[in-house]
C-alpha cells in the first residue's frame, strides 16, 4: 500500500513509533531518529541484553540512524534526510522541533509537498500544550476513563496504555489521508494531533446523550442494564461475554441451553431481584470456560471468552488470521490482517544507529560534511 514512502521518524517511547510501525506495516520505509543517546524505551536492557521488549515491539522493520541535532552538522543531515524523505513524524513538545531547526515551517521551505505530523499530548497551541502528561492524563480528561468504573463507582486503572494506541492509530490514519491528498493535490500537509484531542473524539455518543438525556454512562442497554449484554463467571472462576443484543441471538441462546421460558427476559435488569438473571449466573458456574468457548463457537449468540495475554496468540481466530508470531526470541503482533503474515517477511528491531553509514551515504555528502 505504501511502497517506497518514506518516512522519518523523530519520535520516542509509544505513539509515534506504533503510528509509524503500522505505516511499516503496509510497506513504508521508516527511519528511525535517534540521539547519540538512543529512544530512552530500549533501556534498560533486559535478561538477554537486548533492548527493552516494549521497544522491539514497536521498532521491527524499521532502519535507525543517530543524528545529534544539537549541533549544526546534525541539523543539516536531518534536513537533507526530509528532503529525500515524503513524511516527518515528530513528538517534541511544541517549539522543540522549531529550535532544532526540523520544525515544520523550516523543513516545508526545502519540501513543499512534505507530510509532517506533530504529535503531543495536548496539542501545538492553548493553555495545556506546554504541561508533560501520559496516557492515563488523556484518558482521564477525556472522559473515557469514566467509563471503566469497579461496582463501587471508582475508576480502575487500566494495564494498557490505551490513549497511546489511539494516538498513534489517529496519527497513521490522518498520515494516510495526508498522503493520499497530495496524490490528489500536489500539496504537501501539517498535522497538529493531540492525544487528548483524539481521546475525545472517542466520547460522540456519550456526548450526544449527555447533552440530550443527562446520561453519563452512554447508551444504556451497554452499561450493565440487561441481562443479555454482560460478563459471567464460569465454574472455574473465569470470565466469559454474552452480548445477544438483538433478538435473534438472544433466542439462538435460550433455546440452545432449553431455556425457552427466558427469551421475553432479554432486557430484564441484572438485579438479585431478577429470577431468571439468577439462574443464568448458576448456569454459566455449572461449567468451565473450555466448554463456554466450544459453545461459543457452535452457537451463534455473540459470545466470547474473556482471555488472558498468553492465551490470545493461540486461540484459533487469531491463528488462522495471522496477526502474531513467534521471532527473534520473542511473539509480535501485526498492526492488521493480511493474506499472508506480515512478520514472516520483516526485520528484526534495529540496533541504536545500526542504519547510519548506509543511510549518510545516500545523502548529499556536501551538505553532511562538517
Amino acid at each position: 500500500m505504501l511502497k517506497d514512502i518514506r518516512i522519518v521518524d523523530f519520535s520516542q517511547y509509544l505513539p509515534g513509533p506504533y503510528a509509524s510501525l503500522r505505516l511499516a506495516d503496509r510497506g513504508a520505509e521508516v527511519i528511525k531518529v535517534e540521539s547519540p543517546s538512543g529512544d530512552p524505551s530500549r533501556f534498560p536492557p533486559e535478561k538477554d541484553n537486548g533492548d527493552k521488549y516494549i521497544f522491539r515491539a514497536q521498532n521491527r522493520d524499521k532502519k535507525s540512524i543517530t543524528i545529534n541535532l544539537k549541533e549544526s552538522n546534525g541539523k543539516r543531515i536531518a534536513r537533507e534526510l526530509i528532503k529525500q524523505s515524503d513524511v516527518v513524524v515528530e513528538g517534541f513538545r511544541p517549539g522543540v522541533a522549531k529550535r532544532l531547526g526540523i520544525g515544520y515551517e523550516e523543513v516545508s521551505k526545502d519540501k513543499p509537498d512534505i507530510i509532517y505530523c506533530s504529535l503531543t499530548g495536548y496539542g501545538q497551541n492553548g493553555e495545556f500544550s506546554h504541561l508533560g502528561s501520559h496516557d492515563l492524563n488523556y484518558m482521564s480528561l477525556s472522559g473515557v476513563l469514566s467509563q471503566f468504573k469497579d461496582h463501587k463507582g471508582e475508576p480502575v486503572h487500566p494495564s494498557i496504555t490505551l490513549a497511546d494506541f489511539i494516538g498513534g492509530m489517529a496519527a497513521s490514519e490522518s498520515i494516510s489521508a495526508a498522503l493520499f491528498q497530495r496524490e490528489r493535490t500536489g500539496k504537501g500537509a501539517y498535522i497538529d494531533l493531540s492525544i487528548a484531542d483524539t481521546m475525545f473524539t472517542l466520547m460522540t455518543n456519550h456526548v450526544a446523550l449527555e447533552s440530550t438525556t443527562g446520561e453519563e454512562n452512554g447508551i444504556s442497554k451497554l452499561n450493565k442494564e440487561v441481562i443479555c449484554y454482560s460478563l459471567y463467571k464460569t465454574k472455574d472462576n473465569r470470565f466469559i461475554s454474552l452480548a445477544a443484543l438483538e433478538p435473534k441471538f438472544w433466542e439462538n441462546f435460550c433455546q440452545a441451553v432449553k431455556k425457552q421460558e427466558w427469551i421475553s427476559a432479554q432486557l430484564t435488569v441484572p438485579n438479585d431481584e431478577n429470577p431468571v438473571y439468577l439462574a443464568l449466573k448458576e448456569l454459566f458456574k455449572s461449567h468451565t470456560l473450555e466448554k463456554w468457548i466450544k459453545f461459543a463457537e457452535e452457537v451463534d449468540c455473540c459470545m466470547a471468552p474473556v482471555l488472558e495475554i498468553s492465551e490470545v496468540s493461540q486461540h484459533s481466530y487469531y491463528k488462522e488470521r495471522n496477526l502474531s508470531e513467534e521471532k527473534w526470541g520473542m511473539r509480535y503482533v501485526s498492526t492488521f490482517y493480511k493474506d499472508e503474515s506480515i512478520i514472516k517477511n520483516s526485520t528484526p528491531p534495529p540496533k541504536h544507529g545500526e542504519h547510519t553509514n548506509e543511510l549518510l551515504k545516500k545523502l548529499d555528502t556536501d551538505l553532511i560534511k562538517d
